[in-house]
């Protein structure tokens, strides 16, 4: 493997001119010509560009191969590079030996034919859809994101820490969860008000799959001071919508010594240095993405980069609401949860960029979060993105063990169950504050699809796990 030089390389002039060189690759498309040779666009998946491989009736397989190659075939090619007449690419490949690796058997059914295909129709063949443009060009973009926030966060002494998928407790406490056992799903079923039946599970009682990694990482936020956990988090809703999926990926940071203004300052840095980055380094991908799409995505970037987020109470929130109680379908109350209608007339028409909503009322929020000072609301946030809605939440964590007891009280917990998260509170405490990131939902706004499945390479929905 070592041996072989991927296109990337060769399209960014990181290889000599008529340097000889082997690329393996998918065929793109071809043409043969009545002269005896073949024009074949060979991708990698290394970046946005194919290279063109010239082929001449020389080659000893030429006959019996090389023209009865078709979309979808993957070949290793030894060739000469060489500068390409044609003023849309600069290299082009003179083949001395093609090998063909793998054919395809049925070129009529191949389910990736060059020509277009909707977004809709990709999702049918999961399997086969990171061979197009528009879905290699999408992992790219998202595997480099996770690249600059983890470059961002290792640079600012943050440490990763890797929470477990697997757990006892609901950290949100009104969640919908996936429930994780050994046990015989019949016998599951027909002792549902036995809680000793989950004694003989493997892990000695209810287990579920998790919906945040949070308090296990505020564990190390109380001794490391500034860690992060990356990684797949689920939910167990039965929604379907463009913005939801059962399994999806979640950035989530805790900072000791820090409050709820401290992590909306550094939120708003750190998501204008990922966007910066996009810009900067990305340029093919977001050039094609941005035709596809009809979205100029730089100009989209840049606006956030030149203007300070929008930040306003959840009070005045539903007061600006309410004053424009003609925009909705269902007025808001104070107390009362944002609908997605709300939400998009913030962003999209009232403001026309990203908001900020801090302290809501303690009712609608998790135990966890800091009770302010009036006891009615917390210190809370949620950012709100223009056609997506909410990409970040987070708050200040509440630090003092009698109020967490009384907030877990309130909540109908169980505060024997979060004894180890209470010992945080009683030995050493620390003010401290963190949130969460939808990952795909922030790719979704850099991209500019805004149907999640589109984004999550293996999409997890209700009665849809298919691959």
């Amino acid at each position: 493997m070592c041996l072989i030089s991927s296109i990337s390389q060769l399209i960014k002039k990181k290889i000599k001119i008529n340097t000889i060189v082997t690329i393996g690759g998918w065929v793109r498309n071809r043409r043969h010509s009545k002269l005896g040779i073949s024009f074949i666009n060979l991708y990698d998946g290394s970046c946005l560009n194919d290279i063109q491989v010239i082929a001449s009736q020389k080659l000893v397989n030429y006959k019996n191969e090389i023209l009865l190659i078709n979309s979808g075939c993957c070949l290793k090619v030894k060739g000469k590079l060489q500068f390409s007449p044609k003023k849309l690419q600069v290299y082009e490949l003179h083949a001395l030996t093609i090998k063909i690796i793998g054919w395809v058997k049925n070129p009529e059914s191949y389910p990736i034919s060059p020509k277009k295909h909707t977004l809709k129709y990709l999702r049918k063949v999961l399997h086969l859809r990171p061979r197009t443009n528009i879905i290699s060009s999408i992992t790219r973009i998202k595997h480099n994101v996770g690249m600059y926030i983890r470059n961002f966060l290792h640079k600012r002494n943050f440490f990763w820490v890797n929470t477990p998928l697997i757990t006892t407790l609901d950290t949100e406490g009104f969640s919908k969860m996936f429930r994780v056992s050994t046990l015989d799903l019949e016998n599951l079923r027909n002792n549902k008000k036995d809680t000793s039946f989950f004694k003989k599970d493997f892990f000695g009682k209810e287990a579920f799959l998790t919906v945040s990694g949070q308090l296990n990482l505020e564990v190390y936020a109380c001794s490391m001071s500034k860690v992060y956990t990356f990684g797949p988090t689920f939910r167990a809703e039965n929604s379907n919508t463009n913005r939801h999926l059962a399994e999806f990926w979640m950035l989530e940071v805790e900072i000791a010594f820090a409050n709820l203004k401290d992590i909306i300052c550094f939120i708003e840095k750190m998501l204008k240095n990922i966007f910066e980055n996009v810009i900067n380094n990305n340029e093919d991908d977001l050039g094609f993405l941005s035709k596809k799409t009809k979205y100029d995505l730089v100009s989209k970037m840049n606006k956030i980069l030149l203007n300070s987020f929008n930040i306003i109470k959840y009070t005045e929130a539903v007061e600006l609401l309410q004053k424009n109680k003609s925009q909705f379908s269902r007025m808001i109350n104070w107390g009362e949860d944002l609908s997605i209608e709300h939400e998009k007339y913030l962003v999209n028409k009232y403001f026309k960029g990203p908001v900020i909503i801090f302290n809501y009322p303690k009712n609608i929020k998790a135990f966890y979060m800091y009770l302010n000072d009036n006891k009615k609301t917390v210190a809370s946030m949620d950012l709100l993105f223009p056609d997506i809605g909410e990409i970040i939440g987070g708050s200040q964590r509440e630090d003092r063990i009698k109020i967490l007891d009384e907030r877990l009280k309130e909540c109908g917990l169980n505060k024997n169950d979060y004894w180890w998260y209470r010992d945080l509170r009683k030995y050493g405490t620390v003010p401290h504050a963190g949130f969460g990131l939808g990952f795909e939902r922030l790719i979704s706004y850099i991209i500019g699809i805004y149907n999640i499945k589109d984004i999550m390479p293996f999409p997890r929905t209700p009665y849809n796990a298919n691959f």
